[in-house]
């Protein structure tokens, strides 16, 4: 079976209509991911942007307070607070609601430009591929964990690429670097002051971080354009937040802005992707990645202000406790191109949740839809939806790092969630 060059690029971008998908229902804190499906394109100088708008639901019920002592930021209950200097865990709110809306909506985007010269391309490309936003707010019996939560990011890269023939198709070499950004914040009630005459304090802290690094990819893949085949292996490096400032904000505690530093890497990754055309106008396509979020554990930070209460070096003022394992995602599909203008392509995909006993990130099942429209040789409009089931499953006690985290308990059903894309590629 043979498919000619029109309709092998065609099919081959009806492949890429749920690409951007998977990502949005990665476990982690993976939103956008990365994608340089665009240094593939054929065309001598092509771009592309997109934006893809996802809305998750996760109930959380039987919410209940596990640490019900008093203290300000302690180390999750198993150590002195900075603030008190006794262990607390904010109050006993085992009063407040014990369920709670922990999903938030939230937009991703990506911008990239290609070009090419003999056997060479190169892309650059703005994406955001980490990101979280939870936001339960203050009245459920988990606010001494979480208020609200948000995390943003912002990758800058540059990918290269050299071809040339190997038996019946080409083999390319890849390579490339990005720099990162990493920002967000965290609320959680410090201290429950309910019932505490005249006072005028709401007891909520709030952590604020940023962070950046640098790191790079390598890869292969093959190629027969007369199959619309395509094979490639890519490695993403971590990239390392050596130098994360923030401050911790207890003004509604104590009185008192404290500065704070810390460090984390963000996760490296490997993805293994496969399409080949099947008969004439039909292709199958499918991938295999997999991210170490495992190295996400307790991400700690220490007060920058020494002699100040129980600030100074070996001091956690407080912590990020994700407690994340490893996570895979398969996915496969089929396209097809209709006419010479409207392609279109259905996926299957699974992703392993990164929750291990501690959270509520467990497996995603989602099924994508997709059409492309190309009015002109130059121009494509695509637009896909995809809806999914997030499973269900409880979250309590944990050991993280050496560190018995036991702040709450809870369960959730198997819940919904649904997104849409849409991306516009102008190519000459």
């Amino acid at each position: 079976m043979t498919l000619n060059k029109k309709t092998a690029t065609i099919v081959l971008a009806a492949s890429g209509l749920l690409a951007v998908q998977a990502p949005a229902f990665a476990g982690g804190l993976e939103r956008g991911g990365y994608n340089i499906d665009l240094l593939f394109d054929p065309s001598s100088v092509a771009a592309e942007a997109a934006t893809t708008f996802v809305a998750p639901q996760r109930e959380l019920k039987n919410v209940r307070d596990i640490d019900t002592t008093s203290g300000a930021f302690p180390a999750n209950g198993t150590g002195p607070s900075p603030i008190t200097g006794t262990p607390g865990g904010g109050g006993n709110l085992n009063g407040r609601n014990s369920f709670a809306d922990d999903g938030e909506s939230y937009w991703t985007s990506r911008l990239g430009v290609k070009a090419g010269y003999e056997n060479a391309d190169c892309m650059f490309d703005y994406s955001q591929p980490w990101g979280a936003h939870l936001k339960p707010g203050a009245n459920w019996a988990g606010a001494n964990q979480n208020i609200e939560t948000k995390v943003n990011s912002r990758n800058y890269a540059l990918t290269c690429s050299y071809r040339f023939d190997v038996g019946p198709g080409q083999l390319r070499v890849i390579g490339g670097g990005f720099y990162q950004e990493v920002y967000g914040f965290k609320e959680r009630l410090a201290q429950d002051f309910t019932g505490v005459p005249g006072n005028t304090l709401t007891g909520v802290g709030r952590l604020d971080l940023e962070g950046d690094g640098w790191g790079w990819r390598a890869g292969v893949a093959y190629e027969i354009p007369e199959y619309a085949l395509r094979a490639s292996l890519v490695y993403n490096s971590e990239v390392k937040l050596d130098d994360i400032t923030g401050t911790l904000n207890l003004r509604q505690v104590n009185g008192l802005t404290l500065p704070v530093y810390g460090s984390q890497s963000m996760p490296d990754s490997l993805e293994l992707k496969v399409q080949s055309g099947i008969a004439p106008d039909w292709l199958a396509f499918g991938s295999v990645k997999w991210t170490d979020w495992s190295q996400l554990q307790r991400v700690t930070f220490e007060c920058a202000t020494p002699g100040v209460l129980l600030c100074g070096p070996g001091r956690v003022a407080t912590s990020l406790d994700l407690g994340y394992r490893d996570g895979w995602t398969i996915s496969g599909g089929i396209g097809h191109k209709f006419n010479d203008q409207w392609s279109g392509a259905v996926s299957l995909t699974w992703d392993r949740g990164t929750a291990d006993g501690y959270g509520a990130q467990t497996d995603t099942w989602t099924i994508g839809t997709g059409v492309s429209y190309a009015p002109t040789k130059n121009v494509e409009f695509r637009l896909a939806g995809v809806l999914g089931i997030l499973t269900g499953g409880s979250s309590g006690s944990k050991t993280i790092d050496g560190t018995l985290i036991r702040d709450i308990s809870y369960d959730f059903d198997t819940d919904l969630v649904a997104a849409v894309s849409t991306s516009v590629k102008v190519k000459f």
